[in-house]
């Protein structure tokens, strides 16, 4: 009896041992929208021990929330102690597009993902603070929102992805709540140019981002994501682009997000 119980407490110990990533809800202060903001941090064992580690930032689609990256691929703790990498996810408020809206002074979720997050887990998180060590990615309004935010802020994030991303808003002028952001597109078509993700490519030079783009070929985005990556050739800006069958689907982004994770993984060793 001693036996099987002392054998019984090692076999618990290493199943422990095997999950020791930490994953909080953290509530994280934004001044520009004076309210907190729920984010799920995900940190592996070295961090908790206070080594310093990369991290990769997770954007939530439209209708998700902070848990939705923990939904799509439950092993993200076994991730994070694998590779020694932080995961952080923070709430985009259901349908804000990471913008600064032009047309709602309060929803500041640019300067909130670029600078007061970033401000907040390089202090709080064990984070390395460089942005080597720093990479971007999402799935849908969210790949669009990683996008957005890496092409604005190359000095914030060394690396960026986008799954099923958004990355062209102006032929969906009725969907997701983007107008009630931007306005109506047609009344208010310069603010709709300047805030869609395929208008920003000219501020990109050749190395400027490490970036992988993964679409299904069957997902209402596929066009414009083709889109961008012809524009990218065209620019002969270096990236890697991603089509496989498959939709706008859950399934789609549990098996694309493994992908960017070694893409973005190589890309913090790379020195």
């Amino acid at each position: 009896m001693k036996r099987t119980f002392g054998t019984l407490c090692l076999f618990l110990m290493a199943c422990l041992g095997l999950q020791a990533a930490q994953v909080d809800t953290l509530l994280v202060r934004s001044e520009s929208m004076n309210k907190d903001i729920k984010v799920v941090a995900i940190r592996p064992d070295k961090a908790m021990k206070g080594e310093k580690c990369p991290v990769i930032y997770l954007l939530h689609g439209h209708s998700g929330n902070a848990r939705t990256w923990i939904d799509v691929r439950p092993d993200l703790p076994e991730i994070a102690d694998r590779d020694g990498i932080i995961f952080v996810c923070p709430d985009g408020n259901y349908d804000s597009w990471y913008w600064d809206s032009p047309a709602i002074k309060e929803s500041r979720y640019e300067t909130f993902i670029s600078k007061e997050l970033i401000h907040y887990v390089d202090t709080h998180l064990s984070a390395i603070p460089d942005r080597n060590k720093r990479a971007i990615t999402g799935l849908s309004m969210g790949g669009h929102g990683a996008m957005w935010n890496a092409i604005r802020h190359q000095d914030v994030f060394g690396a960026v992805g986008s799954m099923s991303g958004g990355l062209d808003i102006r032929p969906f002028p009725g969907s997701w709540g983007m107008k009630k952001y931007l306005g109506e597109r047609d009344e208010h078509f310069d603010v709709w140019n300047n805030h869609t993700v395929i208008n920003q490519l000219d501020h990109l030079k050749d190395g400027a981002l490490a970036i992988i783009i993964d679409c299904g070929v069957d997902d209402f985005f596929f066009g414009v994501n083709k889109a961008v990556h012809e524009r990218l050739l065209l620019q002969k800006v270096g990236h890697d682009f991603i089509a496989r069958p498959g939709g706008h689907t859950r399934t789609y982004w549990n098996n694309s997000i493994g992908y960017q994770i070694k893409f973005f993984k190589k890309f913090f060793e790379k020195e």
